[in-house]
C-alpha cells in the first residue's frame, strides 16, 4: 500500500549552523530530485529548500527503506553524518504529512506565522519537481490541495493582516495616519538596519521620493544611491521637515537629533500636513514632546514592537481557525486517497469485461455472416453497452465502499467472485 511521508529539517528542529550547510548549494534540489527518481523505494516526490528547512515529501511502499534512504540523502547534500543529523530530523507518514505540508504551505509552521514566502517556495518546489518527472498522482493532487488551502486561510483568516515585524508595523501606522502612502517622501535619518528596512518597505507601497541624512556625507551618499533618492546633511535636516512627510530615525546619538522647538517652527509652513516620525534609535533621536504638537505623530521603538506584540497574538487567534482549516481539508484528501484503492480493482474488473466482449465477439462473428459496416457497429454497441451495465452496479458498489473500514473485504471479495488475480488460461 502507497504511504505519503516526509522527513527533514526545519527552524524548529535545527540550528541555522545546520540548516544552512544543506540549503547554500542551490544544485541541491536538483541532486536530491534526481537521487529520489531513481530509488525504487520512492514512487514520487519533491524536495524543497529554503533558508528556515530543507525537506522530503515522497510516496513509497516501503517506509522504512524510503526513510533511511532520505536520511542518507541529507548527510551528503551537507557532508554531515547521519548520527548528527538524527537528533534534528522530523518525520512524519500518512495524514500527519499531509497535514504538514498543508501547515507549511499555510505559513502555520513558518518562523514569522503569517508570512507569504513560503507558498511561493513551495510552489517552486513543486515546480521542479514536475520538471524533474518525480511528481505523479498522488503528489500533483496532494500540492494542488496544498496551494487551496493556503488560499482559504489566507482569505478566510486574519492570519496575514497584522504586522509582526517592527519595518512592517511602521508601514502599518504611516497607512493609517496617510490612508494612501503613493507619492509620499521619506526622510531617512541614520543607517540601522530596521530603518532602512521600513523605508524600503514603504517605497514598496508607493513612497515617491527618499532624502537620506547621515552624520557622515559619503555614507548618506552610498545609501542615497541605493534607495535611488537624495543625499542631505545633517544640518539640512531642519529644512527638510518642510518638504517631507514620513521621517524615519535611527540614529547613535547620545541627544535628540530632532527637537521640539525645530518641529514647531515648521509646521506652520506645512499648512497642517500631517507629520509622522518613526523613531527606532535608543536612546530617541526624537524628543517626547514633539508628540504633542499638533498633527504631528512620534512612535518609537517601544511603541513599534507593543502594536507586534499585540499583532502575534491576534494572529495565534487567528492561527485557531487556520487549524481548523487544515484539518478540514486533511479529512478531504484522505478520503480521496482511500478512493484511489478500488481504482486498480475496477479497471481490472472492466478490461476483463471488455476482454469476455471481444472473445465472445470474435467467436460469433463467423456465425453472424455478411454483416454492413453500420450492422456490425451496431452490434459493436449493443455488446459494449451490455457489458458495461453489467459491471455498473459492482463499480458503485465499489466507490461506495472506497471510504469504509470494510473496504479491503469487498475489495477482496470482488476480485474473487469475478476471478481478477487468475492467470490466463488458469480455469480453477
Amino acid at each position: 500500500m502507497i504511504r505519503i511521508a516526509s522527513l527533514g529539517m526545519s527552524h524548529e528542529t535545527a540550528p541555522v549552523a545546520l540548516r544552512e550547510r544543506l540549503a547554500k548549494d542551490p544544485d541541491n534540489v536538483d541532486t536530491a530530485l534526481a537521487f529520489m527518481r531513481d530509488l525504487e523505494c520512492i514512487h514520487e516526490g519533491l524536495f524543497i529548500s529554503t533558508c528556515n528547512r530543507v525537506e522530503a515529501l515522497y510516496t513509497t511502499e516501503d517506509p522504512d527503506e524510503a526513510k533511511k534512504s532520505i536520511l542518507s540523502l541529507l548527510s551528503r547534500l551537507g557532508g554531515i553524518p547521519e548520527y548528527r543529523l538524527l537528533p534534528n530530523i522530523f518525520s512524519f507518514e500518512g495524514m500527519e504529512a499531509v497535514s504538514h505540508i498543508f501547515r507549511v504551505a499555510s505559513s502555520l509552521d513558518s518562523m514569522v506565522m503569517g508570512e507569504p514566502q513560503i507558498l511561493g517556495q513551495i510552489k517552486d518546489a513543486y515546480r521542479q519537481a514536475t520538471k524533474a518527472k518525480t511528481s505523479g498522482v498522488v503528489v500533483n493532487r496532494m500540492m494542488h490541495r496544498a496551494f487551496h488551502v493556503a488560499k482559504r486561510v489566507r482569505t478566510e483568516t486574519g492570519i496575514s493582516d497584522a504586522a509582526v515585524s517592527v519595518s512592517y508595523a511602521a508601514v502599518e501606522l504611516a497607512k493609517k495616519i496617510f490612508r494612501d502612502l503613493e507619492g509620499r517622501s521619506i526622510l531617512l535619518i541614520g543607517a540601522g538596519e530596521m530603518a532602512e528596512l521600513a523605508a524600503t518597505h514603504l517605497i514598496g507601497y508607493g513612497v515617491r521620493s527618499i532624502r537620506v541624512a547621515n552624520r557622515t556625507f559619503q555614507v548618506a551618499l552610498e545609501k542615497a544611491e541605493f534607495f535611488n533618492g537624495i543625499p542631505v546633511s545633517l544640518e539640512e535636516v531642519g529644512p527638510q521637515l518642510l518638504e517631507v512627510d514620513i521621517v524615519i530615525t535611527s540614529t547613535a546619538s547620545p541627544e535628540p537629533v530632532i527637537k521640539y522647538e525645530q518641529v514647531k517652527g515648521s509646521l506652520r509652513r506645512r499648512r497642517n500636513r500631517p507629520l509622522f516620525f518613526i523613531d527606532i534609535a535608543v536612546p530617541r533621536d526624537v524628543e517626547p514632546r514633539v508628540n504633542e504638537l499638533e498633527n504631528v505623530y512620534v512612535y518609537d521603538i517601544d511603541d513599534l514592537k507593543g502594536i507586534v506584540e499585540d499583532n502575534l497574538a491576534h494572529r495565534k487567534d487567528e492561527a485557531v481557525k487556520a487549524e481548523r482549516i487544515v484539518q478540514e481539508e486533511v479529512l478531504k484528501f484522505e478520503r480521496w486517497l482511500k478512493s484511489l484503492e478500488v481504482v486498480p480493482t475496477i479497471i481490472s474488473l472492466r478490461e476483463k469485461a471488455e476482454e469476455i466482449r471481444r472473445t465472445e465477439m470474435k467467436k460469433s462473428r463467423s456465425a453472424l455472416g455478411s454483416l454492413t459496416p453500420a450492422q456490425l457497429k451496431a452490434i459493436e454497441t449493443l455488446t459494449v453497452s451490455l457489458s458495461e451495465k453489467i459491471i455498473n452496479d459492482p463499480i458503485l458498489v465499489l466507490k461506495k465502499l472506497a471510504l469504509r473500514t470494510t473496504r479491503d473485504t469487498y475489495v477482496n471479495m470482488a476480485r474473487r467472485l469475478f476471478k481478477l488475480d487468475q492467470e490466463n488460461g488458469d480455469k480453477g
